[in-house]
């Protein structure tokens, strides 16, 4: 039976009751993500996939895109990181979906996108991530696709890695199988606490990476891209924080790998 008291009141997720919430673990976790900038404004993108309509984006300004998809039309806040020349991480929010936000991962020199969206829940359900994801690969009109299209990856697993997203944050992940993975606190708010979540790992070729994860115990999900060649992770937190207000993080690390274990005989899903 579950103790009352290890339930939180504002999600109805049922977690052990020292257990740290989004506020808490997200304050400073961006010491070390790549500086947003606004070298989009004044651009305009266009990405076509098979799953949906096509999305025009037209960049206004550092912050502020306005955008269609099929007969649906708004103007809203955006945040643009140029990981690699060409290479465009957006993180989207709508103002009259607040629930609901995505994140864009643009290579021009490819013509290649992936699309995250993630979608937190009314109610929980118990059981499940509060937060939902769904990916979609795409392409950018007016280049000329190259190379494979992104699609999910079994490369990270096995493959054990510390994140430094500041002085005072520090975390392992161990990539279990093609959907979870395990982490723990080694330095900050959160340390001493670590869990198995529900993950999914997509490769973008040119060791790229995008990681996702959506936690069990609160009501957040998190997508990353991770570039291997510098080591380098940028990420968005999206879920809800106290008293049921929806946020959006940015964060990002440093990585350094701790090694990697390979199976001799049954692999993981």
């Amino acid at each position: 039976m579950t103790d009352p008291s290890d339930t939180n009141p504002l999600s109805g997720e049922i977690r052990p009751p020292d257990w740290k919430g989004m506020d808490d673990f997200a304050a400073g976790i961006d010491g070390n993500r790549m500086p947003s900038d606004g070298k989009l404004a004044g651009r305009t993108f266009t990405i076509d996939s098979e799953a949906e309509p096509s999305l025009t984006v037209e960049f206004v300004d550092v912050h502020e895109m306005r955008w269609r998809r099929g007969d649906d039309a708004g103007t809203d806040w955006y945040e643009h990181i140029e990981m690699r020349p060409g290479l465009h991480y957006l993180s989207v929010t709508y103002a009259d979906r607040p629930m609901h936000a995505e994140v864009i991962v643009a290579n021009e020199a490819t013509g290649r996108t992936l699309t995250v969206a993630a979608d937190i829940a009314e109610d929980p359900t118990p059981g499940r991530p509060r937060v939902d994801q769904q990916f979609t690969a795409g392409t950018l009109t007016g280049v000329s696709p190259t190379g494979d299209a992104p699609a999910p990856t079994r490369d990270l697993i096995g493959w054990r890695a510390q994140y430094r997203y500041s002085p005072n944050h520090l975390y392992e992940h161990v990539y279990l199988s093609s959907k979870r993975y395990c982490w723990q606190c080694l330095v900050g708010e959160q340390r001493g606490h670590g869990d198995v979540d529900l993950s999914a790992m997509w490769g973008l070729g040119d060791n790229l990476y995008v990681f996702t994860w959506s936690e069990f115990l609160i009501p957040v999900a998190a997508t990353w891209l991770y570039d291997l060649d510098a080591m380098r992770t940028t990420g968005t937190f999206f879920g809800l924080g106290s008293h049921r207000a929806v946020r959006c993080r940015p964060a990002g690390a440093h990585i350094t790998s701790l090694g990697r274990v390979s199976y001799p005989e049954a692999q993981p899903v």
